[in-house]
């Protein structure tokens, strides 16, 4: 279950704000480690130590809200690269503390707690498994969309959900708004890759249509 990202700019909110520059550091690291470190034994073990700075983080900066979007972004990464003994564990872990950024600020850092959620409900297997469920992915998706028109990652995501139903229209249309947003002059790393995959994807539903 990939996780995402929130969009805001952190070098101009850090200089005030010390919980900001803590999460701006965590956000830094874990592009480097999601886009640069290949896949395997390596970039776990990245992801994990990342995964303790951002619960160190959050107990250090209790109930802010950017800093539990990005302890729950880092836990899902975490998830995705773990073994099934641990991976549903770091889910409903990743689930409990979105949750708790979800309710305090639905829009915060470009909807990043609903659309991480709404990844985490459709990728994350359904019961008897696990707490998957489409429809609840569906409706938290649609919102982060809503509530950030401009978030790549609330684009991206929907637009990656709708191609996993085979809804290759609404998908096609989604990724073609996402790919007219400017670049991201904050966050290169995150910004090319996110259109890599998103031309990738464009790719197969026009070959399927």
């Amino acid at each position: 279950m990939c996780t995402l990202t929130a969009i805001f700019s952190p070098a101009a909110m850090a200089v005030e704000d010390p919980a900001l520059t803590t999460v701006s550091q965590l956000q830094t690291k874990w592009e480097t480690y999601k886009f640069e470190v290949p896949e395997g034994d390596k970039q776990t073990a990245f992801m994990n130590s990342l995964g303790e700075e951002a619960d160190a983080a959050e107990t250090r900066f209790p109930g802010r809200v950017e800093v539990l979007i990005w302890d729950g972004i880092i836990t899902s990464e975490r998830a995705s690269m773990a073994n099934p003994l641990s991976a549903l564990g770091l889910a409903k872990r990743a689930r409990d503390i979105l949750e708790k950024a979800y309710k305090k600020d639905p829009a915060a850092l470009s909807a990043g707690a609903t659309t991480s959620l709404g990844v985490l409900y459709y990728r994350v297997p359904g019961f008897p498994i696990g707490f998957g469920d489409t429809e609840k992915a569906r409706q938290l998706l649609e919102q982060a969309v809503q509530l950030a028109p401009t978030g790549l990652d609330a684009l991206y995501f929907y637009g990656d959900f709708l191609y996993n139903q085979k809804e290759y229209a609404k998908a096609l249309d989604v990724f073609v708004r996402a790919q007219k947003l400017p670049p991201h002059p904050d966050r290169p790393l995150w910004d090319h890759n996110r259109h890599l995959m998103i031309g990738e994807l464009i790719e197969k539903i026009r070959a399927k249509m």
